[in-house]
């Protein structure tokens, strides 16, 4: 045999047995044990706006400007319709001129009384006069007082012409056009805040007790993960046509990916169940079937279909069926199939 076949013989042997003894290394295993876990009941709810608002006119006035329109998102504050604001601004001008004069004339009834207050001292003039002047100072001061409030509520009307957003949200109605004339009361534009959501859900009444005893509840979210409850208010009267009480889910503020109006599943703690859980990464996903790597004694490994249930929010899985309480199951799914296929690859060599 030439020398350098001999080499690559040898190197070729190196390098098997190398990966033999990679492949041979044992697989980090989790073990199949039974926990304590809520038991839940599943029910469809309604996602909701906690806050919900029509803005109307506070003053009459022709719509001069909308600024901003249906599925505009707006800050709290922010200036949402704008009312002709001609008459109010005259009525600002007004008020402010009157209660000039009427600061003008409490200086002057103050300087008169002062005046005769310091005669009357000096017993140059009656107590009539002294009263007459009095009297046209307390007087004075009221006209003063009253043109402030009416300075006061005309800066007012001409605030109201600039209708404002009473929360920041999304607009999701229109009921005015420019050029109308808006009267007290009437309907502008509505609005809801996505930043305070709830889940209204109607329990049937076999199960209202235990929803009240354990007051807790969770919503699953679109991309499968669950956001617990904040608080739980269940409605105290039941609906006679479906026998069913309305609970309102209170969720986090700020909560992302829910939309008023949107279907959730939701789920109510009822009780509590012992339940087989694994750890989540054990889990492998091919297409519609669900798995996991299963290790016996020996490191023999075996693939096996399971059908799960819940997340726990600690890293493991409920197992619904296709495991015992003790088996083992591979952490890494990955490392685990390259070693099921050299077992299978011995077996059929042998």
């Amino acid at each position: 045999m030439k020398p350098s076949i001999i080499h690559w013989f040898l190197a070729a042997l190196v390098a098997a047995l190398g990966t033999a003894q990679a492949n041979s290394a044992p697989l980090e295993t989790g073990a199949a044990e039974l926990r304590e876990l809520p038991q839940e009941f599943r029910l469809d709810g309604v996602v909701e706006a906690t806050q919900r608002t029509t803005v109307s006119a506070q003053t009459s006035g022709q719509v001069q400007d909308i600024l901003y329109d249906v599925d505009d998102y707006v800050e709290k504050d922010t200036v949402l319709v704008i009312l002709k604001d001609i008459e109010h601004q005259a009525r600002l001008n007004r008020a402010t001129a009157d209660l000039t004069e009427a600061e003008a004339r409490l200086e002057e009834a103050r300087d008169e009384f002062n005046r005769t207050k310091e005669v009357h001292a000096k017993q140059l003039v009656a107590d009539a006069a002294l009263d007459k002047a009095e009297a046209a100072l307390k007087s004075a001061r009221a006209r003063y007082e009253s043109a402030r409030a009416g300075l006061a509520q005309a800066q007012e009307q001409l605030d109201y012409t600039r209708v404002r957003a009473p929360y920041s949200g999304v607009l999701t109605e229109r009921h005015v056009e420019p050029g109308e004339v808006a009267q007290p009361g009437q309907a502008l534009l509505s609005g809801i805040s996505l930043d305070q959501l709830r889940v209204t859900v109607d329990v049937p009444q076999s199960q209202i007790a235990r929803v009240r005893e354990f007051a807790q509840a969770r919503v699953e979210l679109p991309d499968g993960s669950s956001l617990a409850a904040q608080k739980l208010t269940v409605f105290p009267i039941a609906d006679p046509a479906s026998n069913t009480f309305k609970v309102r889910l209170e969720l986090a503020q700020g909560t992302e990916d829910l939309f008023p109006g949107m279907f959730v599943k939701t789920a109510f703690v009822t009780g509590q169940r012992e339940q087989l859980v694994i750890p989540a990464g054990a889990v492998v996903y091919r297409s519609e079937v669900t798995g996991v790597y299963v290790v016996a004694e020996g490191g023999r490994v075996q693939f096996r279909h399971v059908r799960l249930g819940r997340l726990t929010g600690d890293g493991a899985v409920a197992v619904l069926a296709g495991l015992i309480a003790g088996e083992r199951v591979a952490l890494d799914p990955i490392a685990a199939g390259v070693e099921l296929k050299r077992q299978r690859a011995e077996r059929s060599n042998d």
